[in-house]
């Protein structure tokens, strides 16, 4: 696990990940959020792990609560291979868009213009972090 504090993402600035998942990865995370306990965003690409295969799960975790997901028709990560997740930030929602170009729509569902943790989980190498 890694995290990012004060790593400022802000409303109208995109945030873009460049990682590996481990040749035996099972699922991994990218989570963002206003501290260490609340979750505005959380993206778990998942290989085979929480009975789901080749599926890309996003949800928001609030008061030690989980909402409802939104799930990707689309599943462009590889065991072992680079992969880039770039999220656009708005005052209404975050617009994640994967390798193979395909994009979820996830609202901002705490409200906040500004999150200051970023973290990651699971079986990941992260090479790069850009915010523009």
């Amino acid at each position: 696990m890694a995290t990012l504090k004060n790593m400022f993402f802000s409303v109208g600035q995109t945030l873009t990940i460049v990682g590996v998942a481990k040749p035996d990865a099972t699922n991994f995370e990218v989570n963002i959020g206003p501290n260490e306990q609340d979750i505005t965003l959380h993206i778990n690409p998942r290989f085979n792990a929480h009975g789901d295969e080749n599926a890309v799960v996003c949800n928001s975790y609030e008061g030690g609560t989980w909402c409802e997901e939104v799930r990707s028709e689309s599943f462009p990560f590889h065991q072992g291979e680079e992969f880039k997740i770039t999220i656009g930030f708005t005052p209404a929602e975050f617009v994640v868009t994967l390798s193979d170009g395909s994009t979820i729509n996830f609202p901002n569902r705490i409200g906040a213009e500004q999150y200051s943790v970023i973290r990651f989980d699971g079986e990941v190498c992260i090479r790069s972090i850009e915010v523009n």
